[in-house]
């Protein structure tokens, strides 16, 4: 396993992203996207992405700004739609984005299971729903389950508060959300944190992801995936 690298900025940091990459894009609505590596990723050109998020962006910025760019050919989420996702809305419309509905719990188990080395796991989430269709079904103590395989990311760009030169991270409240399961699913873990300490700085108590896990890591100077709903 390759140390953690620290990069000078975000167009270092998200270098090499290849088209076609699955990226699993941390953030519950605003509070922990990491903005920064999505606008580097924009900048970087890659193309004919599989996108794993919560949302499927607001506004227009962080991850709107990416779908906008017509380079998203598919996106798995739990909440493609609310007042401020007219990006996806109008893509979507036009046929130009394919959308897979995920459960929020079941995004968040598909993802630890990826990173935990579980080949597949049954939930009784979705039974009898359109997401049903055409997954496995198991009776299970006489309730049904589905079938659910992990998500696996080529990449993560997830939001941390801090890191040490070790690559560990501790989170800020809900800025946290999926930065942690994303962390162990993805082959090339991708971070912006607001601050690097020192080895020994961080109360080891408080990590949350270790550095086994962060590949690159990038100080920002900009607060807004820390702030922004994480309350």
């Amino acid at each position: 396993m390759s140390a953690t690298v620290f990069c000078g900025d975000a167009d270092e940091a998200v270098a090499g992203i290849s088209d076609g990459a699955t990226v699993l894009v941390g953030g519950f609505g605003l509070a922990g996207m990491p903005f920064d590596l999505i606008d580097a990723l924009i900048r970087q050109g890659a193309k004919d992405l599989t996108i794993v998020s919560n949302n499927a962006g607001n506004g227009d910025h962080g991850l709107a700004a990416l779908l906008a760019t017509g380079r998203v050919r598919k996106i798995l989420c739990s909440f493609p739609r609310q007042s401020d996702s007219w990006v996806f809305d109008g893509l979507y419309r036009e046929g130009r984005i394919e959308l897979e509905v995920v459960p929020q719990g079941n995004l968040a188990e598909r993802m630890r299971a990826a990173g935990a080395g579980i080949g597949a796991f049954y939930c009784p989430t979705a039974v009898g729903t359109p997401i049903a269709e055409g997954k496995e079904t198991r009776v299970i103590d006489g309730r049904t389950y589905l079938l659910e395989y992990p998500i696996k990311g080529d990449v993560a760009l997830i939001g941390a508060h801090r890191s040490d030169r070790a690559g560990n991270l501790v989170y800020r409240k809900t800025a946290r959300n999926f930065g942690p399961v994303m962390a162990t699913a993805a082959a090339t873990t991708i971070v912006q944190v607001e601050e690097i300490l020192d080895v020994g700085a961080l109360d080891p108590e408080s990590v949350v992801t270790p550095g086994i896990y962060v590949d690159r890591v990038i100080a920002t100077p900009t607060r807004r995936f820390a702030v922004e709903g994480a309350r």
